[in-house]
Formats: structure tokens, sequence, C-alpha cells
């Protein structure tokens, strides 16, 4: 059995993290720490962190990229899980994560998509047909292998090991998931299932404005990303990568 921790980043969002504690707390597999990554918050975040038992980090440098980042480094887990504030998931989370990663070998790391609630039916409509959707498809296809999506991922820690030198921490309109992503090198097996859920909240999709903010910051991403190391080139060190694999040691 691994050992887990749990990073929640999060910002003046005292009340959507109460119950992602609370629904963590309610785990099969309970966490072996959670830590909360309080990027600012003027709320009562550090109240809701004190009342949970969770460990709570403060951290200056804006950006989800950053409090992540700096969340991922301070678990002390062989596991890191993912969520976000407004992340519910099932009683059994924990549980499959662990189980999933245990037969994916020890370079991996497991996502799956979120069921939407709260806001209008559109905002979920829009959240499950095209953000979700969109996302593991398009970038999947992109990157030659399903993208991690935030609010609902998992990885080892030799993976965040690997990687934590590239990740672009110091950029705040970057999406961390997709950042991570991208880093993961050839050798990372990535597990996509469609049945690990959470529960995710519509919010983002409310307004044209919140669905653009999101689709900004997904260029600027992808811009940074390319210029360090085009997309094409990207492809095919992983396709080299897999061919070695498939041919066997000393071929």
């Amino acid at each position: 059995m691994s050992t887990i921790s749990v990073v929640i980043p999060t910002r003046n969002d005292a009340g959507l993290l109460a119950g992602c504690l609370e629904a963590l707390a309610r785990q099969s597999r309970r966490a072996d720490e959670v830590i909360v990554v309080d990027n600012g918050s003027t709320d009562s975040t550090a109240a809701v962190c004190a009342a949970a038992g969770v460990r709570r980090i403060p951290v200056d440098l804006p950006g989800i990229a950053a409090a992540t980042a700096c969340g991922f480094d301070a678990a002390a887990s062989e596991v890191i899980a993912r969520l976000d504030t407004d992340s519910v998931p099932p009683p059994d989370w924990l549980e499959r994560v662990e189980s999933i990663l245990a037969g994916a070998g020890p370079l991996a790391a497991v996502t799956g998509p979120g069921d939407f609630y709260g806001g209008t039916r559109a905002a979920r409509w829009v959240g499950r047909r095209v953000y979700i959707a969109g996302y593991f498809w398009a970038i999947g296809l992109l990157l030659g292998h399903k993208p991690l999506f935030g609010s609902n991922f998992a990885l080892r820690a030799g993976v965040w090991e690997r990687i934590r030198g590239r990740v672009h921490r110091g950029l705040p309109p970057v999406h961390d998931d997709l950042d991570i992503s991208y880093q993961l090198p050839p050798e990372v097996t990535v597990v996509y299932d469609p049945t690990l859920r959470v529960g995710v909240s519509a919010r983002p999709f409310a307004t044209r404005h919140d669905v653009g903010r999101r689709l900004s910051m997904a260029w600027t991403t992808f811009g940074v990303e390319f210029a360090a190391d085009p997309p094409l080139r990207r492809r095919r060190r992983r396709r080299q990568w897999e061919r070695r694999q498939r041919r066997g040691p000393g071929a």
C-alpha cells in the first residue's frame, strides 16, 4: 500500500473548500496528508483548514501553477493526488486511485473526467460536452496521450521529481494541469479511466467571460509550451521511444 498526499490549491473559496475537505474525510481509503495551498486568500480559508485538521501552506507567488507546484514540492507521500477547491470526490476515489496506480508501474499518472454540478443547465452542458470532451480529445491528440484533468488526477512522486524543474510555476496565466501534462516524458504511463469521476462546479462556464478566460489561459499555456518544445518534435520523440520499447532491450 502506498502513502497518498492530496494537494488542493485555493484562493478565496472557503465555502467550496469545506465541501471538498468533507468529501475527503469520508473516503474509504483516507489520505495520509491533505495539503491546502492558500494563494493569498482573504476569506475564512485558514479557519476552514484548521477545523478540518489539514495542513495549510500560504503561497505569495500568484497563479494556480505556482500553488500546485508548491503543494507537490511539499507532499511527503509516494502518490500525489490533485483536486480543485470545488472538486467533490466520491467515497472510493482515493481507494481507486491507489488501485489503478498500483497496476500501472513505477512511473505513472491517472486521471478521469468530472460531473458538473450547480449553475445552469446550459453551463453544465458546455462543461460536459465542450470543455471536458474537447479537452481530452483535442489535447490527447496533440500530446499522443490523455492529458491530466486538474480537478481529478494523481501521479507517483517519482513522476513529479522528473518534471518539477520544467513546469512553469512563475507564470500566473498558465493552466497547471496542461503544463504538467506537456512536461511528462515518454516513459510515464498515463492512465485515463472514464469511470474515475469527481463532482466539479459548473461556475467556470456560467458566462462567456468565464469561458473566454479559460480559453485565453489555454492559448497562453500552448504558446509557452510550443516555444520551448514544439508539439511535432514532442510527438516524434514519444513515437521513437515507443518503437524502442516494442523492439525490446538492445534493439
